[in-house]
C-alpha cells in the first residue's frame, strides 16, 4: 500500500496527502477571532476520491471548522466559540471565548503529528495545558482513517467543571469535544448507529460509533464518515450530538448530559478515530478499522 505524504508549513500547518489526492490539511497555528475561540482544525478534509467532507466558517455557525476540539463550557470559560448559552437566557455574547495556542511540536513523521498547547482565558489567564496525538493511515484503496488524542492538564488554580449546554439547562443541546462538520450537500443525508439508521432523531442515543453519509454536489459521488469513541474514554459510550436535517455533523458528545470535574494539576485523557470512506461501505466493519487505529496508535 502506497505511503502517505506529509508537507509541512513551518509555524502553521501539516498537510497529509496520499497518491492523487490531499487527505487532510491541520492548521495548528489559525488566524482564527477571538470571538470564535481559536484553536487548531482539520480542513478541508477529502476522501481518496478527492471528495471534500468539511466546511469551514459556514455562515450559520462561524466557530464551526471542519474537525475541532472544542469545549463550550470548561468552568466560566467558552473554548467553543460565539456566545454562551445561559439558561434563561438563551445565549449571550461574553468576554470568556478562550484560545488553544499551540506551544511546539514534539514529533512529525509520515503517520504521527505530536504537539504541545497551552489554553488561555481571553484575558489571557492559563486554564489547560494539553499534549495532543494525532496519526493517520490508509486502510485500503477507499478509505483512510485518523486518530485524534488529547491529554488535558488543568492549570487553572481551581477545579474546573467541563460541561454543555445541555447541563447548564437547554434540552438535547449536549455539543462538547471533537466536532465534525460537514460539507452543505450532506444535509439531509443519512447517520448510521449501531442500532439505528435516521436522522435527527438519534441525536442523544448512547453508541461506541455514529457514521454520516452524503451525497457530493458535482459529482454526485458518496462518501461515509465515521467517528469512534475510546472505551476508555470518560463516559463511555458517551451520549452523540448529531444533526441531519439543519446540517450535517457529528460529535461524540462526553459532556452531554452530565460534567465533569477536573481538579487542579489533574489530567484527563481522550482519544478518537475517524474514518473517512468513499461510497457507503459497511459502517459495523470502518467502525472495526477505527478500533483497530485505536489500538495501534501512540498515546498521548
Amino acid at each position: 500500500m502506497a505511503e502517505l505524504r506529509v508537507d509541512h508549513t513551518l509555524e502553521r500547518s501539516v498537510t497529509v496527502s496520499a497518491p492523487g489526492a490531499e487527505l487532510f490539511t491541520y492548521v495548528y497555528r489559525p488566524d482564527t477571532a477571538q470571538r470564535e475561540s481559536p484553536k487548531p482544525y482539520l480542513h478541508p478534509i477529502r476522501t481518496l476520491a478527492g471528495d471534500p467532507v468539511s466546511l469551514f466558517r459556514p455562515h450559520d455557525h462561524v466557530w464551526h471548522k471542519g474537525i475541532a476540539w472544542s469545549l463550550p463550557h470548561v468552568g466560566e470559560h467558552n473554548f467553543w466559540g460565539g456566545p454562551t448559552y445561559v439558561h434563561g437566557r438563551s445565549y449571550v455574547q461574553r468576554e470568556n471565548n478562550g484560545s488553544a495556542i499551540h506551544r511546539r511540536i514534539l514529533d512529525l513523521a509520515r503517520d504521527r503529528l505530536v504537539h504541545e498547547l497551552d489554553w488561555f482565558s481571553q484575558a489571557g489567564a492559563p486554564v489547560l495545558t494539553e499534549r495532543r496525538t494525532l496519526t493517520f493511515g490508509l486502510v485500503d484503496d477507499a478509505s483512510w482513517v485518523l486518530t485524534f488524542g488529547t491529554a488535558l492538564t488543568n492549570v487553572s488554580g481551581a477545579t474546573l467543571a467541563f460541561g454543555s449546554p445541555t447541563t447548564k439547562g437547554r434540552e438535547n443541546a449536549g455539543y462538547g469535544g471533537l466536532f465534525w462538520r460537514g460539507p452543505r450537500s450532506f444535509t439531509g443525508g443519512v447517520i448510521r448507529s449501531p442500532s439505528a439508521e435516521g436522522g435527527d432523531e438519534l441525536r442523544g442515543e448512547r453508541a461506541e460509533w455514529f457514521a454520516f453519509r452524503g451525497v457530493h454536489d458535482g459529482s454526485g459521488r458518496r462518501s461515509t464518515v465515521l467517528m469512534v469513541d475510546d472505551p476508555g474514554n470518560p463516559h463511555h459510550p458517551p451520549r452523540w450530538f448529531a444533526r441531519s436535517e439543519q446540517f450535517a455533523c457529528l460529535n461524540p458528545a462526553p459532556f452531554f448530559s452530565e460534567e465533569l470535574d477536573l481538579s487542579d494539576r489533574e489530567t484527563i485523557d481522550f482519544r478518537y478515530a475517524v474514518v473517512v470512506a468513499t461510497g457507503e461501505p459497511d459502517a459495523a466493519t470502518l467502525a472495526g478499522h477505527g478500533r483497530a487505529a485505536l489500538r495501534a496508535a501512540v498515546t498521548p
